[in-house]
């Protein structure tokens, strides 16, 4: 395959939310009292559409039983001024202070945010020490680590600009930033392309001891030439998922793929997909994973507000539940809640 320049890379931009689309695909919730940990949202002022403590309340109150949520890096409230390392800082700062609304009871027994994962430049090796103290500072105990995107490939431009130069995770000035994160207790959320699996392998084989968990699946991707090429990309991605998988310090997790690199296109149909149909479609990735790695090491994800543009909060839940329907109620806790709970050393739900 040839490599394209970055000009001839196409976009491939996460669908707007279309609330009325939403609302004509309604279902009964499944299991309703199953206690949920959501490991994977975003909150921001408006990309296009706001999404903040409102709107994560709205969508957890739709009837699963979701007790509490780990905010994931996005690029929001970042500081505008001072030392540019320290910028990323003003994410923590935001995300606590929405955590600490939480905290006060008004929504009831749901926490928003008593996790945070924010963004530090592990391209600034050993001096991203000053940062991540800065973070710790300002999550008030709610900081759990970073995530650094590595997302790269030459055929499709990167869903959130910049992106990340290719090979991020094998430089060596990266490495040595990544490497000051184990002695914080700090976590690392990897996302990357499923072409650059074999990077996340290197790192890992180098760093054993740091707990890492792989983002949205670790992103098969399902446009632009891999569209017609879907069963070579599952066998590639399936090979990678279980050779990853012997990296005993690593976590997965099970979601994400309602972003429009995945290629399942429900944003393109008359009605959203209905639980029943992103189960089907989703489950060869979830039984491959939770194969390889064991319910004690994955975790379902929403990755809200990002797949809302394919469907709603009850129907993917829904789905995920609908996956998980032969699994015992200790695999089940294992996946819906203890397994965030032990990565990121939260308070238990249940």
């Amino acid at each position: 395959m040839t490599t394209s320049t970055d000009g001839d890379r196409k976009p491939y931009h996460h669908p707007r939310v279309r609330p009325d689309w939403l609302l004509r695909q309604r279902e009964d919730i499944i299991d309703p009292d199953q206690p949920i940990i959501d490991p994977h949202h975003h909150l921001w002022h408006a990309r296009p559409d706001r999404y903040l403590l409102e709107e994560l309340v709205a969508d957890v109150r739709t009837g699963h039983n979701v007790l509490s949520t780990v905010f994931i890096q996005c690029g929001s409230a970042y500081r505008t001024d001072g030392p540019e390392a320290l910028r990323p800082v003003g994410e923590t700062e935001f995300v606590a202070a929405i955590a600490a609304e939480s905290e006060t009871g008004a929504y009831g027994a749901f926490r928003a945010c008593p996790g945070i994962v924010s963004h530090a430049d592990c391209l600034l090796a050993e001096g991203i020490d000053v940062v991540l103290e800065a973070h710790i500072q300002a999550g008030g105990g709610r900081f759990k680590g970073i995530r650094h995107n590595g997302t790269h490939d030459p055929h499709i431009a990167p869903t959130a600009p910049p992106g990340a130069p290719p090979g991020l995770y094998r430089d060596s000035a990266f490495r040595r930033g990544f490497a000051c994160l184990h002695k914080y207790g700090l976590t690392f959320e990897a996302w990357l392309y499923h072409p650059q699996l074999a990077d996340l392998s290197a790192l890992l084989r180098d760093h054993q001891d740091q707990k890492v968990v792989l983002n949205h699946f670790g992103g098969p991707l399902g446009v632009g030439p891999y569209a017609a090429r879907k069963q070579e990309v599952f066998e590639h991605w399936r090979a990678s998922i279980r050779e990853l998988a012997k990296n005993p310090n690593l976590f997965i997790k099970l979601g994400g793929l309602g972003m429009n690199v995945n290629g399942f296109g429900y944003h393109h149909q008359v009605l959203p997909p209905s639980s029943g149909e992103m189960a089907q479609a989703w489950r060869p990735f979830m039984e491959t994973a939770i194969e390889a790695f064991g319910t004690d090491r994955c975790m379902f994800e929403s990755n809200f507000p990002v797949d809302k543009g394919m469907c709603s909060y009850p129907t993917l839940w829904n789905a995920f539940k609908r996956i998980a329907a032969a699994c015992s109620a200790d695999e089940k806790a294992d996946l819906f809640h203890r397994t965030a709970e032990r990565f990121y050393t939260l308070p238990p739900v249940a």
